[in-house]
């Protein structure tokens, strides 16, 4: 499954009047556009549509994530017992939907460090601490295959697995208890998303169980246009930047045109 990125790049040209030097050209950092693709699996299709229907009120960008990923979440949750919820919702969350930083460079989609039994390729990224060494992997779906090893072969993620392979609420807490996270609302950012995104519907259609529609409430949304800034949307719905990330799950700044972002 590949990524289908859309580079768009500006450059600054200075020419200086009766000058014969020549002048730097500046590019401003190519940001990738994910897009919807159409996957083998029927249902999973089926879903991402339904999400394209609300798209007025969701982050496309999102959707285009979970298009790509269902899949291999789903297979994971097959695998390793994990719910495909939970992996997707972590995947959104701590690569801010594919385009971090690490991810772009490394395909570490959940933000995995080398630690002492990591002997792959790696790259250096400032995290709590100034270049710390996180895991580089050739394709993003090897990121997700060690993610699942990764909680399957730690104790203290053990009793996570004594939940119903559905609770994803559970899985949330649980995860923060035993320390994946240091954020103390991490827990109910990966259930946000997932209700807002009905990640929970792959872990049904994994283990079979019928999808129950339920009427979404569409709260107060805004869609970004040309020079907006995150700061200048939340002056003006009396809002702080960290609240409109945190509803809408971002993990920087970073905002496009036409994106949809969540008030309420």
């Amino acid at each position: 499954m590949r990524i289908t990125l859309g580079i768009f790049a500006c450059s600054i040209l200075m020419i200086g009047c009766g000058s014969s030097k020549k002048t730097t050209v500046h590019k401003s950092t190519p940001k990738p556009v994910l897009k919807v693709v159409e996957t083998d699996n029927k249902a999973v299709n089926k879903e991402v549509v339904k999400l394209e229907k609300r798209k007025s009120s969701l982050d496309t960008r999102t959707i285009a994530y979970i298009s790509h990923y269902a899949p291999v979440a789903m297979d994971e949750m097959k695998k390793h017992k994990i719910p495909a919820s939970i992996t997707l919702a972590q995947g959104i969350l701590e690569s801010g939907n594919g385009v971090s930083n690490l991810a772009l460079k490394s395909n570490n989609h959940f933000g995995v460090k080398c630690h002492d039994r990591w002997h792959g390729e790696s790259v250096r990224h400032d995290d709590d601490e100034k270049q710390e060494c996180f895991r580089k992997y050739k394709k993003v779906e090897s990121s997700y295959r060690d993610h699942s090893l990764f909680l399957t072969s730690r104790s203290r993620y053990d009793f996570l697995f004594d939940l119903k392979i559905d609770d994803y609420k559970g899985w949330a807490k649980g995860l923060k208890k035993a320390g994946y996270a240091t954020d103390k609302k991490y827990p109910d950012k990966l259930i946000r998303i997932v209700e807002t995104y009905d990640l929970d519907h792959y872990d049904k259609l994994v283990l079979n169980k019928k999808i129950k529609e339920t009427k979404k409430r569409h709260g107060k949304a805004y869609r970004v246009r040309k020079g907006d800034t995150l700061y200048a949307i939340a002056k003006r719905y009396r809002m702080s930047v960290d609240e409109i990330k945190e509803l809408n799950g971002l993990s920087s700044n970073d905002i496009s045109i036409n994106q949809v972002l969540k008030l309420e």
